[in-house]
C-alpha cells in the first residue's frame, strides 16, 4: 500500500501517526489497490528537488510527484500514485511558527502531499477550501488537533 522512508539521521517517533493519518485519508477517499511512498528528508535535499523540478531555488516543506501525471507511465491494475517528500527541518520550524506540535505538522504535510497525489490542489480559492477542509477532517478524525 505505502511505505515511509526516513532518509534523515533523526529518530522520528511520529512515523506511526503518519501511517494512521494516511490510512484514514485512503479510506476517506475510498481508494483501493494503490501504492505510494513518503520520504522524509532534510532541507538540503528538498531544496535540490524544488530547484531541479520546480525551478524554485529554496527549500519547501512538502513536494509530491504524481506518477500518473506522466503520460508515458503505463496504466496497470494497481494504481501507483507516486512519492511525497517531506522536509523534517521545515516541519520542525513550521510547528514552532504555527504554535502546534511537530506531530501535527508532519502529519499535516503527509496528508497535504497525499491529497496532491490524488488531484487536489489549492491554486484557486474554491479548490483550496475543498482541499483544506478535507485535510482538517482527516486530521481531526485521527485526533491530531492544533
Amino acid at each position: 500500500m505505502f511505505e515511509i522512508f526516513n532518509e534523515t539521521n533523526d529518530n522520528i517517533e511520529e512515523i506511526k501517526d503518519i501511517e494512521k493519518v494516511l490510512e484514514i485519508a485512503i479510506k476517506k477517499l475510498k481508494l483501493t489497490n494503490i501504492e505510494f511512498n513518503v520520504i522524509i528528508t532534510d532541507n538540503k535535499f528538498i531544496h535540490e528537488l524544488n530547484k531541479k523540478y520546480r525551478n524554485i531555488d529554496r527549500e519547501t516543506d512538502v513536494i509530491s510527484f504524481a506518477l500518473e501525471d506522466d503520460k508515458l507511465f503505463p496504466k496497470i491494475d494497481e494504481k501507483i500514485l507516486g512519492d511525497i517528500y517531506i522536509s523534517i527541518d521545515k516541519a520542525r520550524t513550521q510547528a514552532i511558527e504555527y504554535g502546534h506540535s511537530f506531530k501535527r505538522e508532519i502529519c499535516f504535510l503527509a496528508v497535504h502531499g497525499f491529497l496532491h497525489l490524488n488531484g487536489y490542489d489549492h491554486m484557486k480559492k474554491d479548490e483550496e477550501k475543498i482541499m483544506f477542509d478535507l485535510q482538517e477532517e482527516i486530521l481531526n478524525e485521527a485526533k491530531i488537533n492544533r
